[in-house]
């Protein structure tokens, strides 16, 4: 069973033009729609990297709404015209789905650059990155495309409604921090990542759109790409706080700080910010000259910053807010009459209970449900008093009370209530070949069912070996502890999954032949419950998938169809 390749080639830039340390604004051409997909530039004051030195300036392609591309890509909208290249909203005609196109003449001196961002990012594959779909040169013409997304947000739309709350700012900077630790390992960055290239579903998944691309489209380049990336992290980061863009410029529709005043912390600037959350927005700022609040060191790099992030409390989404129920309508209640209103201006009339019986019948009926009623209390009274004698004569024995099951064993009559067991910290357990979503791992005790850690796409199954031993989580327990129950919520139903309970040693533990197995299920539902059939008390605890079902594609898990699994969330009891 094979993975999908997530491997991905460097960045070839033969633009030939050496970078200036400037940071240059680039302004939009007029006409340009306020759109959740646009690429626009035109509150850009600060740069993420190098911008590069004067260029000839290719006139864009004549091209008009309506024209199409390889006979396939009807253009619609253009959302951007800039600096030689143009973008469009277009509709791809065989697959019948809305897309994004950049254009640029095949002469345009950036162009070799365009063509080699686009493949490599298209190589990358992971989805919470906008996926590049196609790059050709035609005609005179060289376009890419990529996807559209007509249920998203820019962060940009989302910031002029307010600052996020902390939670949202939470996912907001470990998604997207995790992401691009995950391209810069490939040896791909971003350099232009900014509000406008960061994006939130329905289904509150974010996603980043511009992988390499918009960078070569503008000559951008950087000779430490992940401190320029990280750095324009904690610029999302302070902006979603504060709604402040982090410096004396404004841009993306934001009011920049005071002139002179130099970059204060985001819970300076805004009463109520997460201090653990300013806090990192520093850490990451650092790169630009600013100075972290305490003392933690700066963030350099992505994966430096996901550390941090895995370091700090888990911020719980809000609560709920309580509605009060509707307040109790009484009725009146009338002899003869429920519940119905009576005529304005009638008066209302009550009607007499019927006679009581008075036939020699009557009378008989009630003496014998008097009788039965004596009875009946009488019988009460002595059962009673025979169980007190009992308790009595009993008090001489053992205080603890036994039951007998059927098969003749003695068990507790109250068995104390199975405790649940937080988890404090958790880490993705990688046996060989690659690892899966190492970044989400946390989504799996946050609380919430809607987010998930999980594996990859795989062509064959259910079991994941030989060609895979197994995937999984180690979880943290802050202690040791003596487990009863693994409660393990799955996504994807179907024949079959199989999840295996291990206790370990650390975070990192060795080979599962190093560790104690404490118990096995396998299920074809939403639920895994692995009972342990053994007393150990561990600290860790390793969550391992042997087997994953077939599923269809999953576009709100950024997943195609095959042989995957997720898990939604874990709960420990002992």
């Amino acid at each position: 069973m094979a993975e999908r390749s997530t491997a991905a080639v460097d960045v070839a830039d033969n633009s030939g033009d050496k970078p200036l340390t400037a940071k240059a604004d680039q302004s939009t051409a007029d006409g340009v729609a306020k759109n959740p997909e646009r690429d626009t530039d035109s509150d850009e004051a600060q740069g993420n990297g190098m911008a590069a030195g004067a260029e000839k300036q290719a006139a864009p392609p004549e091209l008009h709404s309506g024209h199409k591309l390889a006979r396939r890509y009807r253009l619609e909208e253009c959302v951007t015209r800039l600096d030689g290249f143009s973008s469009w909203r277009a509709v791809d005609e065989k697959l019948r789905r809305a897309v994004g196109v950049h254009i640029l003449p095949s002469d345009h001196p950036r162009t070799r650059a365009v063509l080699a961002a686009a493949r490599s990012a298209a190589l990358l594959g992971d989805p919470r990155f906008v996926q590049v779909l196609d790059a050709v040169e035609e005609n005179d013409l060289v376009y890419v495309v990529h996807e559209w997304l007509p249920d998203a947000t820019e962060l940009t739309a989302l910031l002029a409604a307010g600052p996020l709350e902390p939670h949202d700012a939470y996912q907001m900077v470990s998604q997207i921090a995790s992401a691009m630790a995950a391209a810069h390992r490939e040896g791909l960055g971003h350099l232009r990542l900014n509000p406008n290239a960061v994006l939130r579903t329905s289904t509150g998944q974010w996603r980043i759109r511009g992988l390499a691309v918009n960078a070569a489209l503008r000559g951008i380049r950087s000779d430490t790409p992940q401190r320029t990336d990280t750095e324009a992290i904690g610029a999302l980061l302070y902006a979603a706080l504060t709604q402040r863009w982090p410096y004396e410029s404004d841009a993306y529709g934001l009011a920049g700080l005071p002139k002179d005043v130099g970059l204060i912390a985001p819970d300076q600037v805004r009463a109520g910010v997460h201090r653990g959350l300013s806090e990192l927005a520093m850490r990451a700022l650092v790169n630009d000259g600013a100075t972290a609040s305490r003392h933690e060191s700066a963030c350099i790099t992505p994966e430096e910053l996901v550390k941090a992030i895995g370091e700090m409390p888990r911020i719980r989404p809000p609560e709920p807010a309580f509605t009060a129920p509707p307040e109790y309508q009484r009725t009146t209640y009338q002899q003869g009459t429920y519940g119905r209103p009576t005529p304005p201006g009638a008066t209302p009339v009550i009607q007499a209970p019927p006679a009581p019986l008075q036939s020699r019948t009557g009378k008989a009926l009630k003496w014998a449900v008097s009788a039965l009623l004596i009875a009946a209390l009488g019988l009460g009274s002595w059962q009673l008093a025979d169980a007190l004698m009992h308790q009595g004569d009993k008090s001489g024995d053992d205080t603890t009370n036994t039951q007998t099951t059927d098969n003749g064993d003695k068990n507790s009559a109250s068995p104390a209530a199975a405790a649940a067991i937080e988890i404090q910290d958790a880490q993705e357990y990688v046996v060989d070949g690659g690892a899966q979503h190492p970044g989400d791992v946390k989504l799996t005790y946050d609380g919430s069912t809607s987010t998930f850690w999980r594996t990859k796409t795989f062509t064959a199954g259910p079991e994941l070996a030989p060609y895979k031993a197994g995937v999984g989580i180690v979880y943290d327990l802050g202690s040791a502890k003596e487990l009863a129950t693994a409660s393990i919520g799955l996504r994807y139903p179907g024949d079959h999954t199989t999840v295996e309970l291990y206790a370990a040693d650390s975070l990192s533990p060795g080979s599962l032949s190093s560790m104690t197995k404490l118990g096995t299920v396998t299920t074809t539902g939403n639920t895994a419950s692995v009972k342990v059939g053994k007393k150990v008390k561990s600290q860790y605890v390793l969550v391992w998938i042997t087997a994953v079902p077939k599923s269809g594609e999953d576009p709100a898990a950024y997943s195609g169809a095959g042989y995957k699994q997720a898990i939604t969330e874990v709960k420990f009891t002992g």
